[in-house]
């Protein structure tokens, strides 16, 4: 996620700092971002210089202390709110104040992120889909300290990079995971139960005109974000219905992460 966001960040003109725990993890980030633009120059989508100018704009880095130069933050490490908390830690201490700071989380608490810092009225959600330089959407979420400054610059941000914008409350899994990731679930549930995946995912293109069915797509978002995120709409809301497919515990157990593993439901 982070490497597309740096990538559609890039691609609409803005200086973009990309700060990863290692350096092995930075150039896979970069081979990722140049391999992408590559297929849309070979399509024609993009030009040459437009490709040139894209990898340009782009700073890697270990050192979270770059970001003491920027003015915008877009966090996008892993779905545990520790985690976050402490990467808002450092950014609140590291940015200038008049920063702000917003999450790619899909469904943690953006109250609780931002208690951590002393500017909470800077902090949002701005939670991009995979693949983040191919689908449109943007989801902006408002926590209960989030100003009105803060969610117009942000809104401005996700339209120059040419993103449709919804806005959604800060309630676990926001608007989109809030209706899509209780069906991924369940279609794991069918599987677990002794349904064909194959079978699964063409009832659903045929039967509900889905481009994708729940099972590629659950590998497509990652099988451990997808649990992460059941987790949190389970503890957010003590009900039932969020209950995470046993199945999906299994798979995370064993690696088996969907296509960025080589294995999810499908194979790749």
């Amino acid at each position: 996620m982070g490497t597309g966001i740096a990538q559609i960040a890039a691609q609409n003109d803005f200086q973009v700092t990309l700060v990863d725990r290692t350096e092995a993890d930075l150039e896979r980030a970069m081979q990722r971002i140049q391999n992408n633009l590559f297929k849309l120059f070979q399509m024609e989508k993009i030009s040459e210089s437009q490709m040139k100018r894209t990898l340009d704009n782009i700073y890697t880095t270990t050192d979270l202390q770059k970001s003491k130069y920027c003015d915008f933050a877009i966090e996008a490490v892993p779905e545990k709110l520790a985690i976050k908390q402490e990467i808002f830690r450092q950014l609140d201490i590291l940015m200038p104040e008049s920063a702000i700071l917003a999450s790619n989380t899909s469904s943690l608490s953006l109250a609780a992120i931002g208690s951590v810092t002393n500017r909470p009225d800077r902090v949002a959600g701005m939670h991009f889909f995979s693949p983040v330089p191919k689908m449109k959407l943007v989801e902006i979420v408002r926590s209960v300290n989030t100003s009105e400054e803060t969610l117009q610059v942000i809104r401005d941000i996700g339209e120059r990079m040419q993103k449709q914008i919804i806005l959604a409350n800060d309630y676990p899994g926001f608007t989109v995971n809030r209706v899509l990731v209780p069906m991924l679930n369940e279609a794991a549930f069918l599987v677990m139960e002794g349904n064909k995946v194959e079978e699964i995912d063409k009832g659903m293109m045929l039967g509900a005109n889905h481009p994708v069915g729940p099972l590629k797509l659950s590998d497509y978002v990652g099988i451990d974000v997808l649990l992460f995120t059941l987790e949190s709409l389970y503890e957010g809301f003590n009900d039932s219905k969020y209950r995470p497919c046993p199945l999906l515990k299994r798979m995370v157990e064993a690696g088996h992460l969907g296509k960025k593993s080589g294995k999810g439901f499908y194979k790749y």
